[in-house]
């Protein structure tokens, strides 16, 4: 005589199982990435929004180094909440950030503190200097983490 045992299985979906990944905006390298997006968006907005500037060189630079790595962070950050970097194995995606994290880190500092020398008083581009200086601490901030990551002691298998 054989019996069937039949077990009832049910599936719960998790807020990991969905399409985005949001809950890496609540970890601290999700937490660091927002907070460059929007210091970089603030300076950008308060460059944008000044005509005439005294040292037109200078700030164009500035605006180009803020623009072009609020783009890559911008990239980085629909990544991971998309988790795309599972889907490209051969792409080594904490070494990626951290190179990015410490050229931005560089050349956003380089560009804050020129842009501070020859903003002559004018408010919108002190604040612009003043969230590029924010903007600058929160990368080497996430340049220290990701360096564990990309650098740390690797285990020995």
């Amino acid at each position: 005589m054989s019996h069937t045992v039949i077990t009832p299985t049910t599936t719960i979906r998790t807020s990991g199982d969905g399409f985005l990944n949001m809950g890496y905006t609540r970890t601290i390298p999700g937490l660091l990435k927002i907070g460059q997006l929007l210091a970089l968006l603030t300076s950008f907005v308060c460059i944008r929004s000044n005509h005439g500037w005294a040292h037109w060189a200078t700030f164009q630079f500035f605006e180009v180094v803020v623009l072009w790595f609020f783009i890559a962070f911008l990239v980085f950050l629909l990544m991971h909440l998309l988790r795309l970097q599972a889907k490209m194995p051969c792409i080594n995606w904490p070494l990626t950030e951290f190179f990015h994290y410490s050229v931005g880190s560089v050349l956003l500092l380089i560009a804050s503190i020129i842009a501070s020398v020859k903003c002559s008083g004018a408010s919108a581009l002190v604040v612009a200097t003043v969230f590029g200086f924010i903007a600058t601490f929160l990368m080497v901030v996430n340049l220290w983490t990701s360096y564990s990551v990309a650098c740390g002691p690797q285990a020995v298998v």
